[in-house]
């Protein structure tokens, strides 16, 4: 995943072997804050996860300073999210964007079969380079 940080809010695209699942929407960095921040970059290990509230998403592990960090639907970070990624269809705005869980589906459909495999799965989130 890479990222692009902005005052309000931080964005990013989510590829899978070099082809673009969606886009992801979190709060902004402020020094990996509890609740308030973003998470900071690194490689993550992914679990699959199931609540009552969010349904099937993803829990990154090892998260340094932090737990219970999701990647699950939300359209708006800055409301939605507690230091979380969401997963978005469109980007709408800084920290915002639509269809969240048409693009978790479509995420979910790309990693359940590797976690069916009992393979092993990573994020690694870094910034985007400027052209």
């Amino acid at each position: 995943m890479k990222r692009t940080y902005f005052p309000e809010g931080t964005q990013g695209d989510l590829e899978w072997n070099g082809t673009l699942v969606c886009y992801t929407i979190e709060l902004p960095d402020l020094g990996n804050q509890r609740r308030i921040s973003c998470i900071p970059e690194g490689i993550y290990d992914l679990k699959a996860r199931e609540s009552l509230k969010l349904g099937w998403h993803l829990h990154l592990q090892n998260v340094p300073g932090r737990d219970l960090i999701l990647i699950h639907p939300a359209n708006d970070a800055r409301k939605e999210l507690l230091g979380c990624i969401a997963p978005v269809s469109q980007l709408t705005g800084i920290g915002r964007g639509s269809a969240s869980r048409a693009a978790m589906a479509k995420l979910k459909e790309v990693v359940l079969s590797c976690f069916e495999r009992e393979e092993e799965v990573r994020i690694q989130i870094t910034s985007k380079k400027e052209k």
